[in-house]
């Protein structure tokens, strides 16, 4: 597989034609055509269906074609990325996973503020899945993620602490359990879980190796996802003020707390970067918020 053959199929899903696809690209038909077999043949599926009177997408192709532009999409942004670095320092990027720093936003919000006047945030969502790597590859100056643990060049500073629930719907009958344990629902079915940090498979457990359906990759979809399947799902005890619902529960589960932390790059030393990690600390010390799992009371300070 090869990046010039994903060009290939996304211009013959523009064009529904070999002959005009292959003059964009300057080539003969025939090896055009040969090209996109060849990826077919690498991913195992059909891409097309061809007769002698039309082209069109399977099912599987318009898959392709959409994940195949959005890889695409990144890699012309590679000359962007490796330019040298705005020289607007007033512009903070900030991508959010989830609820985010929850109750500790404003602190650390009035913070920044104080030490750079004059900054302006821009918010993005973050993903389980590249809630790291976003930051890593510079797409973002700053994440506010779930911590894990050590990332090589990322700095992550802990705000907030929550406890493990586990999402349950309403009808089941683990949903007026006071506390479940891995032995309560080792036998239950579980949602798939996106993540790809190895500690973070570890906490979901059985959701990350034996999760049922598409993998959810947004900690908001959880609840929803819960709702839906009838699957179980995991989350932070916070997440039962964020994104209620009347037709889940949010039990408390014996599994660690889930971490909410400001991760920036190690190398980054820009007086606005170091700004919020001088906040991610301010805040911290002055203690973390653990949500209560009955989600009815508002949280309890804890100065740890």
């Amino acid at each position: 597989m090869d990046v010039e053959s994903l060009r290939y199929v996304v211009t013959l899903a523009e064009e529904l034609h070999f002959g005009r696809s292959a003059q964009r690209h300057y080539l003969d038909a025939g090896h055009f055509s040969r090209r996109v077999q060849r990826l077919e043949r690498d991913l195992g599926a059909r891409l097309f269906d061809r007769t002698s009177r039309r082209v069109a997408l399977t099912p599987a192709g318009e898959r392709v074609v959409a994940h195949a532009r959005a890889v695409l999409a990144a890699l012309d942004r590679l000359p962007e990325v490796a330019g040298p670095p705005p020289e607007d320092d007033t512009v903070v990027r900030i991508g959010v996973l989830g609820f985010g720093a929850a109750d500790r936003w404003p602190a650390l919000r009035d913070v920044v503020t104080a030490v750079a006047p004059g900054v302006r945030l821009l918010h993005e969502d973050l993903d389980m899945h590249d809630q790291y790597e976003a930051v890593r590859r510079g797409d973002l100056d700053v994440g506010l993620v779930q911590h894990l643990g050590a990332v090589d060049g990322l700095d992550f500073r802990t705000v907030l602490r929550t406890p493990s629930v586990v999402v349950v719907p309403a009808g089941s009958a683990l949903a007026d359990a006071a506390r479940l344990t891995r032995a309560d629902v080792a036998d239950e079915p579980w949602l798939r879980m996106s993540g790809a940090h190895p500690r973070f498979r570890d906490w979901i457990g059985p959701g990350g190796v034996d999760g049922r359906g598409s993998a959810v990759r947004h900690p908001a979809a959880i609840p929803a996802a819960v709702a839906t399947t009838g699957l179980l799902g995991i989350h932070g005890a916070a997440a039962g003020r964020y994104f209620p619902r009347p037709d889940v529960r949010f039990v408390p589960f014996e599994a660690p707390a889930v971490e909410v932390a400001v991760v920036t790059r190690a190398a980054d030393t820009r007086p606005v970067v170091e700004a919020f990690r001088r906040a991610a600390d301010a805040v911290a010390a002055a203690g973390a918020i653990v949500a209560d799992p009955a989600h009815d009371r508002p949280p309890v300070a804890v100065v740890e």
